[in-house]
């Protein structure tokens, strides 16, 4: 099994070390941001901090894979960057499910998805690539999480729902059974979705109703 270099030095990847070391066979060898970003020598949990630009030098990808462990800045598109630059370098990108996450064995999760601890993954769900699931979440049966979605803790997705590529979802959300979420959506906290929603909306919870802005235009996700 190839060492795992994580992408990212924020808290998100902090935590990605700790699931993969203590709760997973990989072995985590470094971490890697751009170079604007680190200083000489600069190590991160014992680990070394080294260059992206470098890294295909100091950690090929026939011998280490990756994970990019970073938020939903920018409403998923910088992760979904970073994603799409690891592949670009022939890197494989591992995923993490935790082993006290709920999930059937016909259950499909995509690369690069970080999924946490007390998920319910129901019989028949899909997971795309690149998604988060922090800790907590129900996703309802024939349910489909498609790629770079972002969901935050204790969110109740019913069944036969579809959450739209791109797309953040806040902790507490509720989603009616059947619901088809597009893409780039914006959920927030405590929002209730009983219809399906148009590319790029904002619900702000505990309104059901979406906002006037489109997602792209929020500046909490710069």
């Amino acid at each position: 099994m190839k060492e795992v270099v994580i992408f990212g030095a924020g808290d998100q990847a902090q935590v990605a070390f700790v699931c993969l070391s203590e709760d997973s066979a990989h072995k985590v060898a470094a971490f890697t941001v751009n170079r604007s970003y680190i200083e000489e020598g600069q190590e991160l949990l014992g680990r070394p901090v080294v260059p992206f630009e470098d890294l295909e030098r100091t950690h090929p990808p026939d011998r280490y894979a990756m994970l990019v462990s970073v938020g939903f800045k920018r409403v998923n598109e910088l992760r979904t960057e970073l994603y799409q630059q690891c592949k670009a370098k022939g890197y494989e990108l591992i995923s993490y499910v935790s082993s006290r996450a709920i999930r059937f064995s016909n259950v499909e999760v995509g690369d690069n998805c970080f999924i946490l601890e007390a998920n319910v993954l129901q019989p028949f769900v899909r997971i795309g690539n690149n998604v988060v699931l922090w800790s907590g979440n129900h996703i309802g049966h024939h349910s489909r999480i498609e790629d770079d979605v972002f969901i935050a803790s204790h969110a109740v997705i019913s069944g036969k729902v579809t959450i739209g590529r791109g797309t953040f979802v806040g902790v507490n959300a509720t989603f009616r059974d059947g619901v088809h979420v597009a893409p780039r959506c914006v959920v927030g906290a405590g929002a209730t979705i009983l219809r399906d929603t148009t590319e790029g909306e904002v619900f702000v919870g505990p309104r059901t109703d979406p906002d006037s802005r489109k997602s792209w235009e929020l500046k909490s996700f710069q």
